[in-house]
């Protein structure tokens, strides 16, 4: 939320509402995320918003959309993720399917609303008119674009179907190839057979490594050799921090990389250098260090210039704008609209 001014309003109140149309009557865009009828119960719905705003675009988030039979259950990130299809095919088939961490579900319906609502102003500003925009968690996770794009056209060519896969057959798909530890965390690594040479070359070509045998198909899958491999390997990474085998590995064309806690991200050089991190002070906490922008625009530079708004922080400068005088502002706090 940097960048945004924040105001409170009580849209149980008819001047509540009565400036929520207000601020409507001069926006492009309105998001809102109740549940589906609450817009229309403050008498807010698309069709009044549209009125005072023939070019508005209302973007509304929710469950499972503005219509349809489970337009009003109630559903958490976890089952939405799950009723969407992601969850079957995630994690290894010897136990119950295991979600991806956070709530990637919200952030990718949150990454949908927000090209649409883009498309959505686009189209107003062609047209003169805007439109109601209905955005269904499920559905953004019914209709992502994950490794289940490569498994349908896989299928559509061999008619064969796949599924999460065994402990077994997911950890005997090539090495080295995962998670390792290192001296001070994890490193990623990602080799197999296609790049085997080069890791070899990388731990310093140990004889026991040159041996023919190796460099088979057959000895990726080979748990023996896997076992006898890390015995290489292990004492290789173990002695070398998370930058020091991440350097190696890109000396000799190896995909690696660190596993970054946030104090890494902070320290790192790569971020520092592209101004990834910006200062700024914040009225109650002092000055704190946020993300900065996610993007490079060279023409138009964004940068994070305010905090995240305090609760109404910015009320009574943004009803000023809309023309209330301060008296009616004081009276609209009075009475707990504000």
């Amino acid at each position: 939320n940097t960048n945004k001014r924040g105001i409170t309003l009580d849209l149980n109140t008819e001047e509540g509402r009565a400036a929520a149309i207000e601020l409507a009557r001069r926006s492009h865009v309105v998001v809102e995320s109740f549940r589906p009828g609450t817009m229309e119960s403050f008498g807010l719905g698309y069709g009044s918003l549209s009125a005072a705003n023939p070019s508005l675009v209302v973007t509304s988030i929710s469950n499972f959309g503005q219509t349809g039979p489970y337009r009003d259950w109630r559903a958490s990130e976890l089952i939405l993720y799950g009723m969407g299809g992601e969850l079957i095919s995630t994690g290894i088939a010897e136990r119950e399917p295991i979600k991806m961490g956070g709530t990637v579900g919200l952030y990718q319906a949150g990454t949908v609303a927000a090209y649409a609502t883009l498309a959505a102003v686009t189209g107003a500003r062609q047209r003169g008119a805007g439109e109601h925009v209905d955005i269904s968690i499920m559905e953004t996770q019914a209709g992502s674009i994950d490794r289940r794009l490569s498994l349908l056209l896989a299928y559509q060519y061999t008619d064969e179907t796949t599924s999460r896969e065994s402990l077994d057959a997911a950890s005997g798909t090539g090495f080295p190839g995962g998670v390792y530890p290192c001296a001070d965390g994890y490193v990623q690594i990602t080799a197999g057979l296609v790049w085997f040479d080069r890791v070899v070359r990388m731990l310093g070509s140990p004889e026991g490594l040159l041996d023919p045998k190796w460099y088979t198909s057959e000895a990726q899958s080979d748990p023996e050799l896997k076992e006898e491999f890390d015995g290489y390997f292990y004492p290789w990474v173990l002695t070398r921090t998370k930058q020091e085998v991440w350097e190696a590995a890109q000396e000799f064309r190896v995909l690696s990389g660190p596993l970054n806690t946030m104090d890494d991200l902070m320290r790192d050089a790569f971020f520092q250098g592209r101004g990834a991190f910006a200062e700024i002070d914040h009225p109650e906490a002092g000055a704190l260090t946020y993300p900065g922008r996610p993007v490079v625009l060279n023409a138009t530079p964004w940068s994070v210039r305010r905090p995240a708004p305090r609760l109404g922080e910015h009320t009574d400068e943004v009803l000023a704008e809309l023309g209330y005088a301060q008296a009616a502002i004081d009276r609209m706090k009075a009475k707990g609209v504000i």
